[in-house]
């Protein structure tokens, strides 16, 4: 018996907000093969130069602080060795400031439309991610 699993056709999409007022400022989409860091230097990043913010991003931005300085992502151990007691609270630190960003995310996934597979036209679903982060930042307002 051979077992095979179903392709998914997936997007990715890609929000930027400010953790202070919870305004969710820009979103965008790509395929689901592509990387998050790769969607970010292509969109993203541009947006938050112009704004001079501080990304917080998680593991999956490897790489950004290159491309811009202004970005923290967590710390992660070296093969064969610990963290030390500082890259550990700078971790948790940051770790305390990007929940506001993981419950935005949660509520943008109230809305079943965004946390199932989307079963319409892959180039409507930019329109509805954004439809549903204006939802959300008129129910902040």
């Amino acid at each position: 018996m051979v077992f095979r699993e179903k392709k998914r056709h997936t997007n990715k999409s890609q929000i930027l907000v400010n953790t202070v007022t919870r305004i969710i400022y820009e979103a965008d989409q790509a395929p689901g093969s592509v990387h998050d860091f790769t969607l970010c230097k292509t969109s993203l990043l541009v947006l938050a130069v112009f704004l001079s913010v501080i990304i917080l991003a998680d593991s999956g931005y490897q790489g950004i602080q290159g491309y811009y300085a202004w970005s923290l992502i967590p710390i992660k151990k070296s093969k064969g060795q610990e963290l030390s007691s500082a890259e550990k609270a700078f971790n948790k630190e940051l770790s305390r400031r990007r929940i506001m960003i993981e419950n935005i995310n949660a509520e943008i996934k109230v809305f079943k439309i965004m946390a199932h597979p989307y079963r319409n036209r892959r180039d409507s679903h930019l329109l509805r991610t954004k439809l549903v982060c204006a939802i959300l930042n008129a129910e902040k307002a």
